[in-house]
């Protein structure tokens, strides 16, 4: 198991544990196991605990945990807490199986208006940019910039398009951009400088359900071509 690198403290409410900075699937599991195994068993004052890419958050309430705990700081008391977790998980081998989510995608035309300069861009044609990217794979590492928006790893490299130079003022909800070396989803209709290459009708966000994200990380996401919305 791939165990942090580090535990810092984020701020009086919050401490992090790091795991080296890089996009890898297998620090991402582990990222997402410790999640796991935190919210299985919380103890009292903890709040959140918010994973990105290499690493993940942990906020808790201080006044409630030295009530708790008279003697000790909060940050002290969270950071032994935690260790003891790492510890337990580092005899702990076992894997849990990503959720797998389909989302369909209407490719090209008014729905996808950069599809013509990211072929351009990567020396193919439109077609075989929407199959090579519909044929992947993706992984959700972390949820960000926005409520519900998924940044997902597992492009393929003859992909890899920079961002606009010149962001949208607006983007529609559902807009399938690719933007360097990941691709992502538009929950809601917002500014953005994404290649948008298509676009999905199924709703990824909504205050009402539970959780209110439709992609969480550690899904696997395949984008499925469809001829309209």
């Amino acid at each position: 198991m791939l165990l942090p690198q580090r535990i810092y403290q984020l701020s009086e409410k919050a401490l992090t544990l790091a795991w080296e900075t890089r996009i890898d699937p297998e620090i991402s599991a582990q990222v997402r196991r410790v999640q796991r195994e935190i919210l299985a068993q919380p103890f009292p004052g903890l709040t959140e605990v918010v994973p990105a890419y290499a690493s993940l958050t942990v906020f808790y309430d201080p006044v409630l945990i030295r009530k708790n705990h008279p003697g000790q700081t909060a940050t002290s008391w969270v950071e032994n807490w935690l260790r003891q977790q790492m510890h337990t998980l580092a005899q702990d081998q076992a894997a849990v199986k990503p959720r797998r989510v389909d989302i369909p995608v209407c490719y090209g035309g008014d729905l996808g208006p950069d599809l013509a300069e990211v072929a351009h861009h990567c020396g193919l044609s439109p077609e075989a940019v929407i199959e090579q990217h519909s044929q992947a794979v993706y992984q959700v590492y972390m949820l960000g910039f926005v409520p519900g928006f998924a940044y997902m790893g597992g492009l393929p490299e003859s992909l890899h398009t920079p961002r606009k130079m010149t962001p949208r003022a607006q983007v529609p909800a559902g807009s399938v951009g690719i933007a360097g070396a990941q691709t992502g989803i538009y929950p809601m209709t917002i500014p953005g400088g994404w290649q948008i290459i298509g676009r999905t009708s199924l709703p990824l966000f909504h205050i009402s359900h539970t959780p209110p994200a439709l992609l969480q990380a550690g899904d696997e996401i395949r984008f499925i071509p469809v001829d309209s919305l």
